[in-house]
């Protein structure tokens, strides 16, 4: 029992981390153009 007592608020606080790195993330503009990589990829580069 003594075990729940710290694994349920460790997995409530990285869950809580985790959600805040994604609306973090979110607000710094990291998934302003998803649809550029993948068209970038596409571009053939002539540089070697």
């Amino acid at each position: 029992m003594t075990g729940l007592a710290i694994l349920i608020p460790a997995a409530l606080a990285l869950g809580l981390l985790g959600l805040g790195a994604f609306f973090w993330a979110l607000r710094n503009g990291q998934f302003d153009d998803p649809d550029g990589s993948a068209a970038r990829i596409l571009i053939d580069e002539e540089d070697i």
